[in-house]
């Protein structure tokens, strides 16, 4: 396994001061144990673990590139690297190399016990918290969650956030160059949640964390974050899930399928492989970001937020070049930031992923499966969430040993669960209090 440090650019490894004690040393702007970051031989072995100051380079520089992903040789902001080597997938299949991008908060303590894993979303990276800057061309998408005073103090916790596998922000994926330095695309495999939890577990090991006192997440986020503490209960202390479900639904399922058939059926997608053609399935990403942010919110928040009004200048009643309503622009608006940020790939593997979350396959049912669970678990839904209704949180509240049901009220829909941050800080408080 490998360890990448962000902090400079150069590819050669270094020597870190005091090698072999049980106290901390600095990485990635925050406090990491000195077992993550031990310098030794170049042999890729699970006992053996290389240091590297940036994010080495695994291809050509003028390999073909998606413009919503990171590369290698892009600024690497606040991330740091894991090589964590082979991964066997759930459904057949090898990932042979996968590295994993993460980002940290806070200080370890002597104790090793007040880590915290937050899991994104969809369409989320490691960049929890913290400004735009080179590297990270959005500013954190919790930045309400983490800093002195919040509900995560880093003062208090250790915090991680990796990006997931499938991810397009430094995370093995489908962007990523493959062994022959070409961009894996059409050839990436279809990876499960179980699979990304996976991946997650060989990052603590790396990084010398054997257990979490809170893994903390919504949506995708909380998918991952229940399928830790059913596959993993004897590290996992406390669990928050937050507008999310024990098993994808029926309905979830149907308003993905036009999202990958939108990215599928644009020319530009050329079967997944469109790196390196000059072209992008921009088009197909943006339909499907417009259907899903639809989902997200809510029939009363567009209604009152936008009405029937024209978009500012345009006429939507007249025949030939006809104007926007400003509910149309609106969605035009997501649909291109997200183009910007993100990689069509990403987003068809990561939807996908999300379409397998079944916490009982295998295992007996939802129900026998939630019975393995020794965390403390927090759930959460949003009033008005259409996508993740409250229904899906009652059923995962009543089926789990330990739980306390907490509920956001929002105009927003889904993203309430994002946006209502007095509501959310202090259900996330009132946890880790527990």
């Amino acid at each position: 396994m490998t360890v990448t440090d962000r902090q400079s650019a150069r590819p050669d490894s270094i020597d870190a001061p005091g090698v072999g004690s049980a106290g901390p040393t600095t990485t990635n702007g925050a406090t990491v144990p000195r077992s993550a970051t031990r310098p030794t031989s170049r042999l890729r072995s699970a006992s053996q673990v290389e240091v590297h100051n940036g994010a080495a380079s695994t291809g050509p520089s003028a390999a073909p590139r998606s413009r919503g992903a990171w590369h290698e040789g892009d600024p690497v902001g606040r991330r740091s690297f894991v090589d964590i080597g082979g991964l066997d997938l759930e459904r057949g299949g090898r990932l042979s190399q996968v590295r994993i991008a993460y980002e940290t908060w806070g200080t370890l303590n002597a104790a090793r016990d007040n880590v915290i894993l937050v899991e994104h979303a969809l369409t989320g990276d490691s960049h929890v918290s913290g400004e735009a800057e080179p590297g990270h061309p959005s500013p954190g998408w919790w930045n309400s969650l983490i800093g002195t005073g919040r509900p995560v103090d880093p003062d208090d916790w250790f915090v991680v956030a990796s990006n997931v596998l499938g991810g397009c922000q430094g995370s093995t994926g489908p962007s990523s160059l493959a062994a022959d330095g070409r961009p894996w695309g059409s050839r990436f495999p279809y990876v499960t949640v179980r699979d990304q939890v996976a991946a997650e577990v060989a990052l603590l090991d790396a990084l010398g964390l054997d257990r979490i006192a809170a893994v903390v997440g919504g949506s995708m986020g909380g998918m991952r974050a229940l399928e830790w503490a059913v596959t993993h209960p004897q590290r996992v202390d406390r669990c928050l899930v937050l507008a999310s479900t024990a098993y994808a639904t029926a309905d979830q399922i149907a308003w993905c399928q036009p999202q990958l058939l939108a990215i599928r059926h644009d020319p530009d997608y050329a079967g997944g492989d469109y790196y390196g053609t000059g072209r992008s399935p921009e088009v197909g990403l943006g339909l499907a970001r417009r259907i899903a942010h639809i989902t997200y919110r809510t029939e009363t928040e567009l209604s009152d937020r936008f009405g029937r009004e024209a978009q500012l200048g345009e006429d939507p009643l007249r025949d030939g070049d006809r104007g926007r309503f400003a509910v149309e622009s609106y969605l035009d608006h997501h649909a291109g930031k997200l183009a910007r940020r993100f990689d069509a790939n990403s987003y068809v593997r990561l939807t996908e992923a999300m379409n397998s979350h079944d916490v009982g396959r295998d295992r007996g049912g939802v129900t026998a499966a939630l019975a393995r669970v020794s965390a403390d678990c927090t759930v959460v839904s949003v009033d008005t969430d259409r996508l993740y209704p409250p229904r899906l949180s009652d059923e995962l509240h009543a089926a789990l040993p330990t739980s306390t049901r907490a509920h956001i009220t929002s105009a927003f829909g889904h993203d309430g669960f994002l946006i209502e941050e007095d509501q959310v800080g202090a259900i996330i408080r009132d946890a880790l209090a527990r």
